[in-house]
């Protein structure tokens, strides 16, 4: 990976950490928490997205909704296991 696929990956982590955060309000984690929840949204997103068949766009702007769409899924289980500790 070269510098600029990895400043890439940060930046789409870091919008779609940040967005889902927004949707799901409550859940912002910071910059660094962010890139990461975006980050891992954006594999879980593409796995759903595949088993599944859900096709979100091409090119920029899809990869940002796939990234969203399961970091909007990992915050969801994020705030179940959080309800279960307490």
């Amino acid at each position: 990976m070269n510098t600029e696929n990895l400043i890439l990956t940060l930046l789409i982590g870091a919008i779609a950490g940040w967005l889902a955060g927004n949707i799901r309000q409550g859940y912002g984690y910071g910059l660094v928490g962010n890139i990461i929840v975006g980050i891992l949204g954006a594999f879980i997103g593409n796995w759903i997205s595949r088993d599944t068949g859900l096709f979100l766009g091409a090119g920029l702007l899809g990869t940002i909704l796939t990234a969203v769409l399961g970091a909007l899924i990992l915050l969801f289980l994020i705030g179940l296991v959080r309800r279960q500790k307490l």
